[in-house]
């Protein structure tokens, strides 16, 4: 009987788990890239050779200012799916900014969050060659950067 009950509560967890997962997360941002170009600026979720990733993170909304909460549909859903990581860290393990990784690829194919997974690795260090590279070694980085970055964006990750 305890077997029983063990069973069927790993099974309810794993079904709000898949639940919460399926469900998209529109809080989860992606990145903005500064591009410059003929001594122009523009801003865009799109990369473009030599892009600087800038923090345009969206503001908490105010919180019982007046008696009333204000917060966003997107800001309460990140603040739900924030407790119930929380919650469930002993179980799987993950940070919460993991999760919302994992909420916004699970409905990718399986060969396409793998290539993401790779990204994932694969940026950060074309980003320190870029910063570090000689100005001669400086252009190619930041083509090589460019291309990753493009991938990921085309991929959804």
């Amino acid at each position: 009987m305890f077997h029983s009950a063990l069973s069927k509560s790993r099974l309810f967890i794993g079904v709000v788990a898949v639940h919460l997962l399926g469900a998209s997360s529109a809080y989860a941002q992606p990145k903005v890239y500064r591009c410059e170009a003929n001594g122009k600026v523009s801003y865009s979720d799109a990369p473009c050779v030599g892009a600087k990733v800038i923090d345009a993170t969206p503001t908490q909304g105010m919180d019982k200012m007046g008696g009333s909460s204000r917060k966003g549909r997107e800001v309460q859903q990140d603040e739900f799916h924030r407790q119930f990581d929380s919650a469930m860290r002993p179980l799987h393990g993950r940070s919460h900014e993991d999760m919302n990784i994992a909420r916004r690829r699970v409905n990718l194919p399986a060969g396409d969050q793998a290539q993401c997974g790779h990204l994932d690795r694969q940026i950060p260090s074309l980003e320190a060659d870029t910063n570090h590279a000689t100005a001669e070694a400086k252009a190619r980085t930041e083509v090589d950067l460019y291309k990753a970055r493009k991938r990921f964006f085309d991929l959804k990750c």
